[in-house]
């Protein structure tokens, strides 16, 4: 009998090995806490991608040396949750190579579509594992298809988690691209760049419509440069962003998605345009770049902010990249993103509008709020754990949520069972999925090179290994 309990337990041991691997991780960061800890051991369940455990092991431990299942030894590197874009658009490629307009009115739909594969590729092996693409810019409905192939049971090219909008939603007259032939038409052969709503029941048709093809969020154009054409004779007229939608259209979209369990993301520069989307429980502000006004501060206006939950996505890259760092549009981003500092604003994500600059730089977000003041590891945390708090689906939100959050170690969120979408990351805790990435850098004596895509040594998402010893594996 002894003998049998003896065989059996240790055929039992060597199962229980082989359905695992064991990450070993010589400094490992806690978004939670801003910790970095020193040697811990993240066994990671090879069916699911599950993280089983996290726990310290000793610096000269040899106790792996008999386990049956895989190590990864990482010992000489430090690891991270992996990053999350909050805004990218991989249907876009850097306006530098071409404009705007003719990426969306000369580029097919097959052409654009391929670029995404690729512009999916450099993103993950650049050690972003989660992104959330704010629309296709006249690509129609193409992203939800591209979720198939990247994030389905199915996928069939490497990439990182992709939440979607398919087409953002703006009024009449107010997105391009613009008809120079025609100018009370909207787009130029069919091509628009967005949705076009107007009224009410015309933006709740919007939002079903959207959320019926399958998107993960809704984006609004809440202002914009409405009457670009004018620039001709009257630049300030031609370049003013001002408010689109009305309140009770805002409200319309914003209620009708939130039914559904579907959050909403606005495009918003002006405090203006701002503080009422903020009373609407409107999910996230991008850019925000235009908080002062001529009677206040940047820090009187984002006082308002504090205490709200929705998320702040600066995009500095996108403005960065645009105006070289020089110039009024820059500063104003600049002047309320130290505004946000000062204010110790934490409910903030890391996301570029990645595609306006090149794919697979994504890092260069997090590197420009450490240049403009922000610490490090708040960075880390926005670009990781505030990242999954940003895209989650509504269903991780309220009292509801926490319950659900609080149950995140009984490893009740197989993949499996709730979708690549639906499972927690942005941590390295028992119950999260596995998104790893690591980096040898210092990211006291250099953050920048630490998080560059050069540094990123070591890609893993939900349990899969992508990058290894800074080589792609795929």
């Amino acid at each position: 009998m002894q003998l049998t309990a003896t065989a059996s337990t240790l055929q039992g041991q060597a199962q229980q090995a082989a359905a695992t691997k064991i990450v070993l991780a010589g400094k490992l960061f806690d978004p939670y806490t801003l910790e970095f800890l020193d040697n811990q051991a993240i066994t990671i369940c090879n069916d699911s991608g599950m993280i089983l455990d996290v726990s310290p092991f000793p610096e000269n431990s040899i106790e792996f040396a008999s386990f049956g299942g895989e190590v990864i030894d990482l010992r000489h590197l430090t690891v991270l949750p992996g990053f999350v874009d909050t805004h990218v658009h991989f249907f876009i490629h850097p306006y530098a190579e071409a404009s705007w307009e003719d990426q969306v009115t000369k580029e097919s739909i097959v052409e654009r579509t391929i670029r995404a594969t690729v512009h999916a590729k450099r993103t993950l092996m650049a050690g972003f594992t989660t992104v959330r693409d704010l629309g296709t810019e006249g690509a129609g409905d193409a992203d939800i298809a591209l979720r198939k192939c990247l994030s389905s049971p199915g996928a069939l090219i490497p990439g990182p988690r992709y939440f979607c909008v398919t087409r953002a939603i703006a009024p009449t007259g107010t997105y391009g691209p613009k008809n120079y032939l025609h100018f009370n038409r909207e787009g130029i052969d069919g091509v628009t760049g967005v949705d076009v709503a107007d009224g009410t029941q015309e933006c709740i048709k919007a939002v079903r419509r959207q959320i019926g093809a399958g998107a993960d969020w809704i984006k609004i154009y809440a202002d914009y440069t409405v009457r670009s054409r004018a620039s001709e004779v009257s630049h300030r007229v031609g370049a003013a962003s001002m408010a689109t939608f009305d309140y009770d259209e805002l409200r319309a979209m914003i209620c009708t998605a939130h039914a559904y369990g579907v959050k909403v993301a606005a495009h918003a520069t002006n405090r203006s345009t701002i503080i009422p989307l903020m009373s609407l429980r409107v999910d996230s502000i991008e850019h925000a770049y235009d908080m002062v006004t001529p009677d206040s501060t940047a820090v009187e206006m984002f006082a308002e902010y504090v205490g709200h939950k929705t998320k702040y996505v600066p995009t500095l890259a996108a403005y960065y990249t645009m105006t070289q760092g020089k110039g009024e549009i820059w500063d104003r981003a600049v002047s309320s993103f130290k505004a946000a500092l000062e204010l110790d604003l934490d409910n903030i994500s890391c996301g570029g509008d990645t595609g306006v600059f090149a794919h697979g730089a994504n890092a260069l977000e997090l590197s420009l709020m450490v240049r403009l003041g922000a610490n490090w590891k708040k960075v880390l945390k926005w670009a990781t754990l505030g990242g999954w708090e940003c895209v989650r689906s509504r269903m991780w939100e309220g009292e509801a949520g926490k319950t659900r959050l609080a149950q995140v170690g009984e490893l009740k969120e197989d993949p499996r069972i709730v979708g690549d979408n639906e499972v927690p990351f942005g941590a390295v805790r028992k119950g999260f999925i596995a998104d790893l990435i690591a980096t040898p850098g210092n990211f006291v004596a250099d953050f920048e090179n630490a998080v560059s895509a050069d540094s990123i040594q070591f890609v893993m998402k939900g349990g899969r290994i992508y990058k290894r010893d800074g080589l792609p594996l795929v």
